[in-house]
């Protein structure tokens, strides 16, 4: 049976489990790139990711009456395969780290209900990994992939099934969200050289784009593990075998802090909540704004699992990569009115977001640590000017990652 064969099989098969997710055409994002610009909406699944299709396929394939299926995971594959677990009435262990948000641990025990024991174990992912693999090694246990498994990357290659039959025929051009490989390289096999492709990874964890350069997988650890449900450190065996010969210019990265403009932008505009992964693929549009000009294009938004309790966080980053936002270290004088003469400065649009003293550095200035907000980026021209005609010492730290950590 070929790939498309069997992916057209599981595809089918799904359908007794949960209805396709919606393909739906945003007006907003083709109008600004003079596109036809359509979003794959994986974040409207059962589990809000796409991770479900993977652990379906992978597991309807194997159970048995007794089994006991293991992942490792703190976030979509968790909760995939703990849904499938309940589904086939299998017993499923789930190892996430010990740091593990509350909600997400919450949310995988309540897919799986009394199919489920989710085990904590380690600080890191590499530790649960172990503990995972170590149980599996002991019970006799299946354990299931997030990525590097045939079976998980024929699922997802569901998702480009769906593309194909909801828009009637296969688009020009497709961009995906790479993590560990395992939706990319379904989809890839699925459309062969029918379509084109954009791979787009957070630049803090580049797994495709050297694996390529490399030609064979290779850890590119530390990684920024912001995005989540991308950041992988070593993309698969397997998943890479499907990807090798890859064009390395369709492999781009995108800073974590940018991808968190389109998090907000999606949010107050469409009312879409995106997770970080799940906002890669629209943000890759700005990079491709030439070359998909009348084009068909399909942006696989990934997932929705998204805490809200990280949105300040995210506004924070997206404000700060605008340039409307930024931190300075002030030598402020210690003397009767210069506070008011600092304040002049502002323009109408300028908002103090922080102000704390930090520490009285000579007799007569003291150290401020700042922040401004600002509605357009050139504003901060106008002000640091003024800054310097008025002879303030000032350093912008706004992009110190380092100092940034203990004072931001």
């Amino acid at each position: 049976m070929s790939f498309q064969d069997g992916a057209r099989e599981g595809e089918a098969a799904m359908r007794a489990v949960f209805p396709p997710t919606p393909l739906l055409r945003n007006d907003m994002l083709s109008a600004r790139y003079g596109a036809d610009i359509w979003l794959k909406r994986e974040d409207l699944s059962p589990v809000r990711s796409y991770k479900l299709r993977g652990a379906f396929n992978a597991m309807r394939k194997v159970q048995r009456p007794g089994s006991v299926f293991v992942c490792a995971s703190a976030g979509n594959h968790a909760q995939g395969v703990a849904y499938m677990c309940n589904h086939f009435g299998v017993d499923g262990v789930i190892f996430m780290p010990v740091t593990t948000p509350q909600q997400k641990i919450m949310k995988t025990q309540m897919f799986g209900g009394d199919r489920v024991e989710v085990r904590l174990k380690g600080d890191y992912f590499d530790d649960t990994l172990a503990s995972a693999q170590a149980f599996c090694a002991e019970a006799g246990a299946h354990f299931l992939s997030p990525f590097d498994d045939e079976d998980v990357i024929e699922g997802q290659a569901s998702v480009a099934i769906e593309v194909e039959a909801q828009l009637g025929r296969a688009p020009d051009h497709i961009i995906l969200p790479v993590g560990g490989g395992g939706l990319s390289a379904g989809t890839r096999s699925y459309f062969g050289d029918r379509v084109r492709y954009t791979f787009v990874e957070p630049s803090g964890a580049p797994s495709l784009a050297d694996a390529v350069k490399a030609g064979a997988p290779v850890d590119v650890s530390p990684i920024n593990t912001f995005v989540d449900g991308a950041a992988v450190a070593k993309i698969g065996d397997r998943t890479f075998a499907r990807l090798r010969d890859v064009d390395p210019a369709d492999v781009i990265d995108i800073p974590e802090d940018r991808i968190c403009t389109t998090i907000i932008e999606m949010l107050n505009v469409e009312g879409v909540v995106l997770e970080p992964a799940g906002a890669l693929a629209i943000e890759a549009l700005a990079d491709l704004a030439e070359e998909i000009k009348g084009k068909t294009v399909v942006c696989v938004a990934s997932g929705g699992n998204f805490d809200f309790e990280r949105l300040p966080e995210v506004k924070e980053r997206a404000q700060r990569y605008s340039g409307v936002k930024k931190y300075f270290i002030l030598r402020m004088p210690q003397r009767p009115g210069a506070l008011k003469d600092f304040l002049n400065m502002l323009g109408p649009d300028d908002d103090i977001a922080r102000f704390e003293y930090l520490k009285k550095s000579a007799r007569n200035f003291g150290s401020v640590l700042i922040g401004i907000e600002t509605r357009r980026p050139e504003n901060f021209d106008r002000f640091l000017g003024a800054l310097d005609q008025a002879g303030f010492t000032y350093t912008d730290i706004t992009n110190d990652e380092t100092l940034a950590q203990f004072v931001i």
